[in-house]
């Protein structure tokens, strides 16, 4: 695993639900970074932005990766 960039599978694994789903919420993400003039890759999320704009149990997260 990236230390920087969590794929869709991970992301759907963190948050329990679907891969589609989770490809929406990394589009979705990705394209608040790019409002803000950051590069991004497609499937693919910044991992400290993504535990910022989530709440499902972050600091655990962290710890695992």
């Amino acid at each position: 695993m990236s230390e920087h960039f969590l794929k869709v599978g991970e992301v759907a694994e963190i948050l329990g639900i679907s891969k589609s789903y989770a490809y929406k919420i990394v589009q979705r993400l990705n394209e608040e970074l790019k409002a803000k003039g950051f590069i991004t890759i497609s499937g693919r999320v910044n991992k400290q932005y993504f535990l910022e704009k989530t709440c499902y149990g972050a600091a655990e997260i962290k710890e695992r990766m």
